[in-house]
C-alpha cells in the first residue's frame, strides 16, 4: 500500500488545478483509504491523504491514452496568454494555407497544449487530436511558441 498526500487550496487561483490533479490521481490509482481534514493556516485548503494501489495498465492501454484538457476548465494567466499566442499562430497559418483553423489545431487541442505545456515536439503525440501529421507540420512552431511565451 503507498500513501499520497494533496492540498487542494481553495483559492480562485489554485482550486480548479488541484482539483484536477485529485481528479487525475483518483482516476489512475485504485485507492484503499482516505483521510481529510480541513485546514485553516495562512491559506484555507483541504488536506487528503490517500492510501492506494497503482493500477496496473498494458503497455497498448498506456500508449493509447493521451492528454485532452476539459474545454471547462478555467486557465491560469500563464495558460491564457499560451492559448492565446497559440489561437494567433493559428489563423495566421490558417489563412496563409487557406484551410480552415480546425484543420491546424482544435480549440481543445490548444487548451490542451496550454495546460500539458510540451517541450519537446515530440511530447506532443500525449495530445489529444496530435498525430504524425499535425506533429510534422507543426510541431517545431508550437514548441517555440511555448518557449517564448
Amino acid at each position: 500500500m503507498k500513501v499520497k498526500f494533496i492540498k487542494v487550496r481553495l483559492s480562485e487561483e489554485f482550486i480548479y488545478q488541484d482539483q484536477r490533479i485529485l481528479d487525475h490521481f483518483l482516476q489512475e490509482n485504485t485507492i484503499l483509504k482516505y483521510e481529510s481534514a480541513f485546514v485553516r493556516d495562512d491559506e484555507s485548503y483541504w488536506s487528503v491523504i490517500l492510501y492506494y494501489e497503482e493500477l496496473k495498465m498494458t503497455v497498448n492501454e498506456v500508449k493509447s491514452q493521451k492528454y485532452s484538457a476539459d474545454p471547462d476548465v478555467e486557465l491560469n494567466s500563464d495558460e491564457v496568454k499560451i492559448l492565446d499566442s497559440l489561437k494567433l499562430w493559428r489563423a495566421e497559418k490558417s489563412k496563409d494555407q487557406s484551410i480552415p483553423s480546425y484543420f491546424i489545431a482544435t480549440n481543445k487541442e490548444l487548451i490542451s497544449i496550454a495546460k500539458y505545456k510540451p517541450n519537446r515536439k515530440e511530447e506532443l503525440k500525449d495530445i489529444k487530436g496530435f498525430g504524425k501529421h499535425k506533429i510534422e507540420n507543426y510541431g517545431e512552431e508550437i514548441i517555440g511558441i511555448l518557449e517564448s511565451v
